[in-house]
């Protein structure tokens, strides 16, 4: 059934929220605030391994740094696009509706914890690639893997940041869906060198979700999402960036 990933993935969120809200409930608001700091931790860690998986190689038995100025003219280019179109601020937006329709109009941690966990659950090639080969061949193996390791990621950030963080489930369901009812069209745009550039540029935007789960709101990541455009429009240039 082609879609179903898409469906699994939703519903791993789901699950992890519903048992991080319960188990919420049982934490003192110091116990919260440290496993917060601790999942951005661990999403920092996450991130760093996927940055330098994707700029570092062996090259006659010495570590070489590259695609410097890969990261550079996405993030900048991505930035300067991203604050143009302000999308922290439709996703903050779209946050504060959700929070008034849920009836959830005095949770104060609702739409940083919405914003928070779709960035992190949503970012990824595996959710592209996921979302391609459900759409061509119906194999949503790919999703059920991250499903299962969103389901862990958003139960412990439900843990600290609250409810909202269930709600990612919505951008994740449009996003993986759209992916999967287009994957014709998309996947020859996913070459080996465009999936290996989203996986880098998204690892960096998946860092900055980390910092401001440690230390607190310093980036707006959303803004910072066209970033990942050019970092697919990048592999089909003449030259090597």
């Amino acid at each position: 059934m082609i879609g179903l990933g898409t469906i699994i993935n939703v519903s791993g969120i789901v699950v992890g929220g519903a048992v991080g809200m319960f188990a919420g409930k049982l934490m003192n608001e110091k116990l919260q605030d440290t496993l917060g700091k601790a999942s951005g931790i661990a999403v920092l860690f996450i991130a760093i391994a996927g940055v330098m998986d994707g700029m570092l190689s062996i090259k006659d038995s010495d570590v070489v740094c590259g695609r410097s100025m890969l990261v550079v003219a996405c993030i900048i280019l991505g930035a300067f696009v991203g604050e143009l179109i302000n999308i922290e601020g439709g996703f903050e937006r779209f946050g504060e509706w959700l929070k008034i329709k849920t009836g959830n109009a005095k949770d104060k941690s609702f739409v940083d914890g919405f914003v928070t966990a779709s960035l992190t659950v949503c970012i990824g090639a595996m959710a592209v690639v996921g979302s391609i080969q459900d759409g061509i061949f119906g194999d949503y193996t790919t999703l059920a893997t991250k499903a299962v390791l969103d389901l862990i990621i958003v139960m412990v950030m439900t843990c600290s940041l609250g409810k909202g963080c269930i709600f990612s489930a919505i951008p994740v369901g449009i996003f993986q869906g759209a992916i999967t009812a287009l994957a014709g069209l998309i996947k020859p745009l996913m070459t080996d060198a465009a999936l290996a550039n989203l996986s880098l540029i998204g690892s960096i935007l998946i860092f900055c979700v980390g910092i401001n789960l440690v230390w607190g709101k310093k980036i707006r990541v959303a803004n910072f999402l066209p970033a990942i455009i050019f970092a697919v429009i990048t592999a089909f240039l003449p030259i090597n960036l």
